[in-house]
């Protein structure tokens, strides 16, 4: 291979599950369009781009068709041209016209500003470029929202009516962002948005740029609810060499499935590289880790007098200056080293690089490719994947032909939600008035919209519904959460206190009651008083060695059964029953059902979680002693959302000795909960798995994955579709673990209990039967 920086394996005491070369790809150029406006061909020359990738051409014409377009290439392989293009060929054509882009980080808009911004310099009209977020001086606002051309925004901001009639075009990057609860809000968003331009009379075409999924043309038409969309995913981008490692740090105890700290692995495989020049980015799980890296590295730096300069960290949090400073340190080389979280992930130009160190699983498929993609211009650049202990981790680094392969990850959404449903339709209501059997996107809304009359949020006159009440609800809508209430967390070691986080009502109880130790961005906090009434944690930082975990009752109750072996059978609900196990929220019941007569069935439905915490221990790190207990007094949480369930005949779980089998079931829930989330492009605690155990004939063993949004954003339906896939790779995560009796890599908590991982397998094995 190209030379390159030196990665020996043989000085590492790990495993090396893959060291493989991707070989370099010449360019596919083509000329430039024929009716490009000279004007533009000259900016592009300046910019020293004479020809088009081939990518870049057949998306240019796309657009210029009136098509509406999804462009998913590699990070680096020019996608921003694709968009940039026509938005400012159709500029110089109507100076009138104005596009709309959308990023979902502020950071990635301000980038992209100066992007265009460079572009746009020498064109023969003043072609107005400006970023619209939370950031934004008052005094500008209006100014953009009345004159901009070219508006960047995150999706917060959707409110510029002079805008909105001469909007052309709508520019939507990293579209794999916008998935599960986050693109299930913006789909709506959108609705709105093109239901505000066909009142002005505007009718934009949509433009989306994505990472590598699965389903990028079938997101785009969800997101956006169009058909006559065109497809762009054969890049002509030129690639240099590459060499991807991945790297599973060794074990340090086998019993408990404890590897050494993939941090200081990660720091023993860069720190050589900076020392020798070859600039490399590291990318870290959490803000805290980014601040742990930087130091370790900077003291393997020493003693130049420069290393604070030359190691340099990245992450939300700091200043923007700050950020555009260390960007232009790694274009121009000053910068030897950066250490980042995975806001430098996205599409942010920070030049070209030879090595990336990922300590950890970035948490999608999609993710580790950007994050790898960093160190990939240049022949002979070297990517580093070093593995945690998670169990998402562990099956990736032990499959890495599941990384190499065809894609797996979907992003999933559901606009109609009804929650997210509600409260879009009562801020479209409140930005024009809605006619009778008029519907917002596809949606049916006119049974929501009587609810509203009835509780005085809106009226009906003349053929219309108008909002009736005085406040904006555009203001109760949260883009990354369902509802408002959310439990706030407020870290109090300051003198001035200040918000760390938030978390959702039916979790709060487990991780946030009084005397828990939460665990924020890898510290830890105690949480010293939980105000439930106005749902605010008082917290401190602290460091102890010991974690708490609570105990909850939790009852799961069959409302609908959408599908399944029996679906009348399931339609009602059915009684509840104690002795299970929730995965993260440690419970103690689950839901039976009316037998099906298949040895394993599966379904899909609508629940009811009920979940009351009532103790928490204290359990030491490495021991898992209990070295402490104490009560939790608060209420019972309810949560309505959807599910997928799989229930064992009775007779098989019999046969198999059903009284050896609970913690075999158990594990059977923790692992089918980080499979999917791998799956779905979700983060595991978006998904809530109880276990539920007893040998009545009328209720069997259960195993239910539940969405932990109220109504579910589409996870459940797909989870069911994949059912034969989730076993199999359940199957792969247990048996693979090179634990001796079960450990959090594989079964979950469970390594304490006798026969666990054996359980697991025992059950998983006599399972695999077609379905």
């Amino acid at each position: 291979m190209a030379s390159g920086p030196r990665f020996d394996p043989s000085e590492f005491p790990g495993d090396i599950t893959l060291d493989h070369v991707i070989p370099a790809a010449a360019a596919n150029f083509v000329a430039l369009p024929a009716d490009l406006r000279p004007e533009l061909v000259a900016a592009l020359a300046r910019r020293g781009v004479e020809r088009l990738y081939s990518h870049q051409a057949e998306a240019y014409d796309a657009v210029r068709r009136g098509r509406h377009l999804v462009v998913v290439t590699p990070t680096a392989s020019g996608k921003t041209l694709c968009y940039n293009l026509p938005v400012l060929q159709r500029l110089l054509e109507n100076p009138e016209k104005r596009a709309l882009y959308i990023y979902p980080t502020k950071a990635l808009a301000q980038d992209q500003l100066a992007e265009l911004g460079a572009l746009k310099s020498g064109l023969p009209i003043e072609v107005r470029v400006d970023t619209y977020d939370g950031d934004t001086p008052p005094g500008r606002r209006t100014a953009i929202r009345e004159g901009g051309h070219v508006v960047m925004t995150n999706p917060h901001h959707t409110r510029w009516r002079r805008l909105f009639s001469s909007l052309e075009f709508v520019v939507i990057d990293e579209l794999h962002t916008y998935r599960g609860l986050f693109g299930s809000q913006v789909a709506n968003v959108i609705r709105r948005l093109k239901r505000i331009c066909a009142f002005y009379g505007s009718n934009p075409t949509f433009i989306c740029a994505s990472a590598t999924i699965r389903n990028p043309l079938e997101l785009a038409q969800r997101l956006l609810e169009e058909e006559n969309i065109a497809l762009v995913d054969r890049s002509g981008a030129p690639r240099g060499e590459r060499r991807l490692v991945f790297y599973n740090p060794p074990l340090v105890n086998r019993e408990l499935g404890v590897r050494r700290s993939s941090m200081l692995e990660a720091r023993r495989i860069a720190a050589p590289w900076i020392r020798a020049g070859v600039q490399t980015i590291v990318f870290c799980r959490s803000r805290l880790a980014v601040e742990v890296m930087l130091s370790y590295l900077r003291q393997d730096l020493d003693p130049r007098l420069d290393s604070s300069r030359r190691v340099r960290g990245y992450r939300a949090g700091y200043l923007p200056l700050h950020r555009r400073e260390i960007e232009a340190g790694l274009r121009s080389g000053d910068i030897t080293g950066v250490v980042s979280t995975n806001a430098l992930e996205l599409g942010i130009d920070i030049g070209s690089l030879q090595c990336a160190v990922l300590v950890g699983y970035p948490g999608t498929i999609a993710s580790t490719w950007q994050q790898l993609g960093r160190a990939g211009r240049r022949s002979g650049s070297v990517g580093v994947f070093v593995a945690s202990s998670s169990p998402l981790d562990q099956f990736i680094v032990r499959h890495p032909e599941y990384f190499l392969g065809s894609d797996p990850e979907e992003g999933l959404i559901d606009p109609d939600n009804l929650l997210l449903l509600a409260a879009h339709l009562q801020a479209g209501l409140f930005e024009l008035p809605f006619l009778d059997d008029e519907r917002l996107g596809g949606a049916d809304v006119q049974e929501l919209l009587r609810l509203f009359e009835d509780d005085g949020s809106a009226t009906r006159s003349g053929g219309r519904w108008f909002w009736s009440r005085q406040a904006f609800p555009a203001e109760e809508v949260h883009l990354r959460r369902i509802l408002a209430d959310n439990v706030v967390i407020i870290d109090t070691s300051q003198p001035r206190p200040s918000v760390i986080g938030e978390m959702d009502q039916f979790t709060a109880p487990v991780l946030l009651h009084e005397e828990a130790v939460y665990l924020h961005e890898g510290a830890q906090y105690h949480v010293d008083r939980l105000d439930w009434d106005e749902k605010k944690a008082y917290v401190r930082p602290v460091e102890v060695d010991y974690y708490t975990d609570a105990l909850a009752s939790v009852t799961v109750q069959v409302l609908d059964t959408f599908a399944g072996p029996d679906t009348h059978g399931l339609a009602r609900s059915h009684g509840e029953v104690r002795g299970g196990a929730v995965d993260g929220l440690r419970p103690a019941t689950a839901l039976g059902g009316s037998p099906p007569h298949e040895p394993l069935a599966r379904f899909h439905g609508e629940l009811k979680i009920t979940s009351l915490a009532s103790m928490f221990k204290k359990i030491r790190f490495h021991t898992h002693e209990n070295i402490g207990a104490g009560p939790i007094h608060l209420p019972e949480q309810t949560l309505h959302t959807t599910g997928y369930w799989i229930t064992v005949d009775e007779a098989l779980w019999r046969s198999l000795g059903a009284e050896t089998l609970e913690a075999g079931l158990q594990g059977i829930a923790h692992s089918l909960r980080h499979i999917a989330s791998l799956r779905l492009m979700c983060d595991p605690r978006d998904l809530g798995s109880v276990a539920e155990v007893r040998s009545v004939t009328t209720q069997l063993p259960t195993v239910t994955i539940f969405e932990v949004y109220p109504g579910g954003v589409g996870f459940a339906s797909r989870l069911y579709e994949l059912h034969r896939e989730l076993l199999d790779d359940a199957a792969l995560l247990v048996q693979d673990c090179p634990c001796a009796a079960g450990c959090p890599s594989c079964v979950g908590p469970l390594h304490l209990v006798e026969g666990a991982k054996e359980a697991c397998l025992k059950l998983l094995s006599a399972i695999a039967l077609p379905v």
